[in-house]
């Protein structure tokens, strides 16, 4: 059998060790700021997001990738005979999902999954896949087996702020002025049938405690929990607090991996900065 590559969409946010050590090829995200585009964590980063904001009120809009995209990118590999699997950000986020697959059928051996799902909770998919690549499984297998795990994985952010949600019209003024007021930060849950994202518990607190419940509420709402991994994903947030829900994932379970990892800026321009979420798989 060839040689099998694994590529996914720049969200899947993992670190560049993991992209390193699974061989992972991603395709970014356009970023338009200030009627200039970028690549997605190329050429802008979340920070200079948060700083156009900041600074002149600016929001980045995000730019779906095209079939035609799609296609240049996995012929370097079809034509030299590899097969592709690709995993893509989920499809009730984005047309670039229904893109991908679109580009898939013009070309052999090109494999894609809707991973219902968002940043590292597409990561976990794509480390999966990396997993079956190693074990000799072929793509069209590895896409199978990854449809099956979709809804094995759960995802799930605190907001620190709503500024940026208010600013780019995901919520209302009322409500964003509200959260401030009442000291409340939204738990973003994301749905692993379709990558849609809703709102579920809302906390009140400061951050360091609202933190700590969210973690261990979370990881109590299941009784099948994987431990060979789990990823801390944040949008840029200080290390404090990353060690703070480290700590309690580790006083609540034992993972035998603790990943952390920074947001693309695709998801950054979205939830804006303090934002972070734990992201695990169950059996």
């Amino acid at each position: 059998m060839g040689k099998v590559i694994l590529s996914a969409d720049s969200t899947c946010d993992l670190s560049k060790e993991l992209k390193a050590e699974y061989e992972v090829n991603y395709y970014p995200y356009h970023i338009i700021l200030d009627e200039k585009e970028y690549l997605d964590n190329v050429n802008i980063t979340a920070d200079d997001v948060y700083r156009a904001y900041w600074d002149k009120k600016l929001l980045p809009k995000t730019s779906a990738i095209n079939v035609v995209e799609y296609v240049e990118y996995f012929k370097k590999w079809t034509n030299e005979g590899y097969e592709v699997i690709h995993i893509s950000l989920g499809g009730a986020l984005t047309s670039s999902c229904q893109n991908a697959m679109l580009a898939a059928q013009e070309l052999e051996g090109v494999y894609t999954v809707n991973s219902c799902n968002l940043s590292t909770g597409m990561g976990h998919l794509v480390i999966e896949a990396g997993e079956l690549i190693r074990r000799g499984l072929g793509a069209k297998e590895i896409a199978e087996r990854l449809n099956e795990m979709t809804s094995k994985v759960h995802s799930s952010f605190i907001l620190d702020t709503l500024e940026f949600m208010q600013a780019g019209g995901r919520c209302s003024q009322i409500t964003a002025f509200a959260a401030t007021l009442l000291n409340l930060k939204p738990c973003i849950m994301v749905d692993n049938t379709s990558g849609a994202m809703g709102v579920g518990k809302k906390y009140r607190g400061d951050l360091k405690k609202v933190l700590c419940k969210y973690t261990k509420d979370q990881l109590s709402a299941y009784e099948d929990i994987r431990y060979d991994k789990i990823f801390i994903t944040h949008s840029g947030i200080e290390e404090e607090y990353i060690e703070l829900v480290k700590d309690t994932i580790k006083e609540v379970a034992s993972f035998d991996n603790i990943y952390v990892t920074r947001a693309s800026c695709t998801i950054s321009c979205h939830c804006g900065p303090r934002t972070l979420g734990v992201l695990f798989m169950t059996k």
